[in-house]
């Protein structure tokens, strides 16, 4: 397995963080970045940006980008990113953070420099969210118990951190796939390349309760991603049985009729339409991904 070498995965010191808006929550915005702004340690340079919205008044030393159209998801967080420069360049890390969400906590961004200076080859964490942990919000298989920490393979998306060597050196997140599954596609290429990620339960970000399938455009996107998460990423012989197995789990969770026609309608758009590159993971990573509980069959 490729390690990352010493050069590329010196301590970082100094932390970004990207927030999305759409402009719609701008009290709950604020309290966020009041939040950020309480962390220990040196200061967390921040940018904010409007995607398709423009945005509040917001506090003196906040970086702004108003985007003429919602991008998405990974669009507009790759658009944050680049606001630090080439792929985040300015920076050490960065922090990914939804915009309704808040840091309880002033010691999380003690906590994830200390993890990233601890483990040389830990690319990117993952914490979750709270009000109430929801079974998306830990990213492995055994998810019964949310306070244990672990190794993982995928990382949530509002609540991460991330080495910014990984982004230059794996690429951002897909711009095409809008929303869904955007976060297992860069994990798999960072796993692939040799980096870890970590699942921390000390750090949290509280956030309210809420439903992906709230979106609706959900169960089209989330079944057309999923198929051009396979064709990029798996080895030909694994795409069908990894899809095989989620149009049986879907099947299995008897969706409502509509929902299942958007669902089929985003699988069969998956397979016409182009997924962008395509750079199949090795076996190798086949099997640590295995090894951590997660074939990438499931």
């Amino acid at each position: 397995m490729p390690q990352p070498s010493q050069e590329r995965s010196a301590p970082p010191g100094k932390l970004g963080a990207v927030v999305l808006t759409m402009g719609n929550r701008p009290e709950e915005l604020r309290a966020l970045l009041d939040s950020v702004a309480k962390q220990d340690g040196d200061r967390i340079e921040v940018v904010v940006v409007g995607n398709g919205a423009p945005l509040p008044e917001l506090p003196e030393g906040v970086r702004t980008v108003e985007l003429p159209e919602n991008l998405g998801i990974p669009g507009g967080r790759n658009v944050g990113i680049e606001a630090f420069g080439p792929s985040g360049a300015e920076v050490d890390a960065l922090l990914f953070l939804d915009d309704d969400g808040l840091l309880p906590g002033n010691d999380t961004a003690e906590l994830v420099r200390g993890a990233f200076a601890d483990d040389p080859g830990l690319g990117i964490i993952s914490y979750p969210e709270t009000g109430e942990t929801q079974r998306r919000h830990v990213p492995r298989l055994r998810a019964a118990d949310p306070l244990r920490s672990s190794p993982v393979t995928t990382f949530l998306g509002g609540a991460n951190a991330v080495r910014t060597r990984v982004i230059a050196e794996v690429g951002g997140l897909p711009d095409d796939f809008f929303y869904a599954h955007e976060e297992t596609d860069l994990a798999w290429r960072a796993l692939d390349a040799g980096w870890s990620i970590d699942y921390r339960a000390d750090m949290v970000l509280h956030h309210p309760t809420t439903a992906p399938s709230r979106h609706a455009v959900y169960h089209r996107m989330v079944a057309r991603n999923r198929v051009w998460l396979a064709r990029r990423n798996l080895p030909a012989p694994l795409i069908p049985v990894y899809l095989g197995v989620w149009l049986l789990l879907t099947l299995a969770r008897r969706p409502s009729r509509p929902a299942l026609r958007a669902w089929l309608g985003g699988f069969k758009e998956g397979w016409t339409t182009p997924c962008g590159p395509r750079r199949p993971m090795r076996w190798r990573t086949v099997w640590r991904l295995t090894r951590l509980g997660r074939p990438p069959v499931i």
